[in-house]
């Protein structure tokens, strides 16, 4: 098959590509290298690159045409300010909109969409949150600019899947608490333990499902890709000091919750379990055991975050 990745050098896009890759697929990728890294993608003769954002309509509907894949995988988005909303809304917005209409042209098969678990908001009214929870993005740029971008999807009027991620983690990833951590301990600088918990799910088990999705498992519509197990990010903490090998010279700030953050996000995944026969098979200490392994051979020198207090 021919694949477009967006984001493809970002850490879900890049990680898919090596997948399809490896099976014989043909790849190309769009990143504008805004949080992507070359280097994340190796040259391959079945690899194709371009440069550039998906905020340029005229470069989407040109890509496509020249292309004609047959499945999408849209992992692009902006995150990178929390306070540059105009970006947010140009990219995953937007662009958005110009990857949907490109898609319809050229007749794909299947649009794969990385949606953000923010779009039940900061306060979720149940626990585990299931696709049934009403979306209310208000809480971060990021959150609501992610899911307009969805419900544009919703009117393309062809096959869809929209995957809401719990947090992602894994090798390549520089958003978070386990590269910030590793990040912060490295450089003997403070690093601050919210009491907040997450689901994380391994790179591996994602790119799994997301790979199933491409080959044509699951039906239509909306699905959690999730562990099901929240887990407190001082136990994240924890682990990194265990495996990074790092002797604590800093101070350990351990704070409460602040009002643009969100106590536990914890997604039910009993569709996608069920509709792709997947399970989440990475333990989180396994997960970061492995993260930490490439951090120390990488040694990232820049983190993101998506959160920010605007009041």
């Amino acid at each position: 098959m021919k694949v477009l990745i967006t984001g493809g050098a970002g850490f879900i896009g890049s990680s898919v590509c090596d997948y399809l890759l490896k099976l014989g697929h043909y790849v190309l990728i769009i990143d504008n290298y805004q949080t992507g890294k070359k280097e994340n993608n190796i040259p391959h003769p079945n690899l194709s690159i371009i440069e550039g954002t998906i905020a340029d309509g005229s470069l989407i509907k040109k890509t496509f045409t020249e292309f004609l894949p047959d499945i999408v995988l849209h992992a692009a988005a902006s995150y990178k300010d929390p306070n540059n909303w105009e970006e947010d809304m140009a990219t995953n917005i937007s662009g958005t909109i110009n990857v949907i209409k490109a898609s319809k042209a050229t007749k794909v098969r299947r649009v794969i969409y990385l949606q953000t678990s923010l779009c039940y908001g900061l306060h979720p009214k149940e626990n585990p949150i299931s696709l049934d929870h009403p979306l209310f993005s208000g809480g971060s740029s990021y959150a609501i600019s992610k899911t307009t971008g969805e419900l544009y999807l919703e009117l393309i009027k062809q096959e869809f899947i929209s995957f809401r991620l719990a947090n992602v983690y894994g090798p390549r990833n520089l958003s978070g608490p386990l590269p910030t951590f590793f990040h912060r301990l490295s450089h003997n600088l403070a690093c601050t333990v919210v009491n907040t918990r997450r689901d994380f799910v391994f790179i591996d088990d994602v790119v799994n499902v997301i790979a199933k999705a491409i080959s044509g498992v699951g039906s239509p519509g909306y699905y959690h890709v999730a562990t099901g197990k929240d887990h407190a990010i001082k136990e994240v903490f924890d682990l990194a000091i265990k495996y990074a090998g790092i002797e604590i010279k800093s101070e350990v700030i351990e704070k409460e919750i602040e009002n643009d953050d969100v106590t536990t996000i914890l997604l039910d995944p009993s569709k996608t379990q069920l509709d792709f026969d997947w399970n989440a098979a990475i333990e989180l200490e396994e997960g970061v055991k492995r993260s930490i392994a490439w951090y120390k051979k990488n040694s990232p020198s820049q983190t993101y975050t998506h959160l920010k207090n605007i009041n």
